[in-house]
């Protein structure tokens, strides 16, 4: 048994459909294929939300009108039974004629999720019209979470259970990446981007020989080709350097990803779609780290320095304060930095998140921030390579490790 997973943009249109087709029916015969939303489509259900909570109706009807001629688009260009597609789009439709009922987040779940049932149930119909024995598998009843909306927390014993008693071993198995289910039956998501960590729970669970990120790019790269001009295609990477390089903001692999598969020693291939003859990169259980610096670049990042009051010192105390506070906001961390009187901390300038953040912290703190910079975060540096990065910018904070380093900068262009 192996697990594929496809992302949004190897579906993002009809012919991308039939190139995953092509990709199962030579490579991936008893397979289970977990599949994102289309295209951008999580996005469009984020703009759906918003406008939706904000109760602007003729605004929610327009995206909603935008995301139906979207998938409606992908269909006409294929053939098979789509039924359940409109049947999908039609739920969407009555729940958006109630009012909120739920907090943002729950909400939020309930919609967002429902970009990966809609192309799972296009690939799946897809698949049957070619004659592949499919088996579609909804995967809101199979991985089961606490009440974290938005962050789901896996019921890993729970999930085994499940997992290894629904999926046919004589079929290809079309499934959902992002999502789970709470105990009493609400739909969660498991963070965004969470599709790699779906394929890799499922892996888990079926003691899989290995998982397969179908990307559009060759493998994993020491850098984002949006980045740099001259990039290095990575054959063999280590799981722990694969955990770090996703830790640290590497969007190839989601940071959850690699722990499950480390856990029971099962590899994972990073291959292109677009040309999937090609060996792509495996991380495995490997002895050698890179030989090369590898760089990850975040942008639109937020500087928040924060001041005691009463000029006490950045200690225990505060600090659980701090962390309490980023914790109740749902803010993840990406860097932090303390000094005697002052706690600076680096996060992705999430509109949803960070106004609630910053007013909760000015209950106990002096807060200033920077908006609009850039985290760069070089794996295996040296000194020719941070003053490569550094060229018209202007760098605000620096952290140094053994075999990190992580640079706050701005864009002096």
């Amino acid at each position: 048994m192996n697990v594929f997973k496809f992302g949004g943009a190897s579906v993002k249109d009809a012919a991308g459909v039939q190139n995953l087709a092509g990709i199962v029916q030579d490579q991936g015969k008893g397979t289970v294929i977990v599949v994102s939303a289309m295209g951008k489509m999580t996005n469009a259900l984020e703009e759906l939300v918003r406008a939706y909570v904000s109760q602007k109706p003729a605004e929610t009807e327009e995206h909603l009108l935008a995301i139906r001629a979207y998938h409606e688009q992908i269909i006409h260009e294929l053939t098979g039974n789509f039924d359940r597609v409109y049947q999908t789009l039609d739920n969407l439709s009555n729940y958006l004629k109630k009012a909120p009922a739920s907090t943002y987040d729950e909400v939020y779940d309930q919609i967002v999720s429902l970009g990966e049932i809609m192309s799972t149930q296009i690939v799946a119909a897809y698949l049957a019209e070619l004659g592949v024995p499919t088996h579609w598998a909804d995967a809101r009843q199979l991985i089961a979470t606490d009440t974290t909306f938005r962050e789901g927390q896996v019921d890993w014993e729970e999930t085994n259970r499940r997992i290894s008693h629904a999926v046919p071993k004589n079929a290809v198995t079309v499934t959902q990446g992002f999502i789970g289910q709470t105990p009493d039956g609400r739909t969660t998501t498991l963070g965004r981007e969470g599709s790699d960590y779906t394929a890799a729970i499922f892996a888990y669970c079926l003691n899989a020989k290995s998982v397969t990120i179908w990307k559009d790019v060759p493998g994993v790269l020491n850098a984002d080709p949006k980045w740099f001009d001259e990039t290095v295609l990575l054959e063999k990477i280590t799981y722990q350097d694969a955990i770090e390089l996703a830790y640290y903001g590497a969007t190839v692999i989601h940071p959850k990803t690699i722990k499950p598969l480390q856990n029971k020693g099962i590899p994972l291939y990073v291959r292109s779609f677009i040309k999937p003859e090609a060996p792509g990169t495996v991380i495995g259980n490997y002895e050698q780290h890179l030989l090369i610096p590898s760089f990850i670049f975040k942008i639109n990042q937020v500087l928040i320095s924060l001041h005691p009051t009463d000029f006490s010192f950045i200690a225990e105390d505060n600090l659980s304060r701090i962390f309490g506070r980023f914790a109740q906001a749902g803010v993840k961390i990406n860097l932090m930095q303390n000094t005697a009187i002052s706690f600076s901390v680096v996060v992705d300038n999430n509109p949803d998140r960070v106004p609630d953040l910053l007013e909760l912290l000015k209950q106990d703190f002096r807060v200033s921030y920077n908006q609009g910079l850039e985290l760069i975060t070089i794996r295996y540096y040296d000194q020719s390579t941070i003053d490569r990065v550094l060229v018209n910018k202007r760098l605000l904070l620096e952290q140094k490790s053994r075999y990190t380093v992580q640079l706050v900068v701005k864009d002096l262009g």
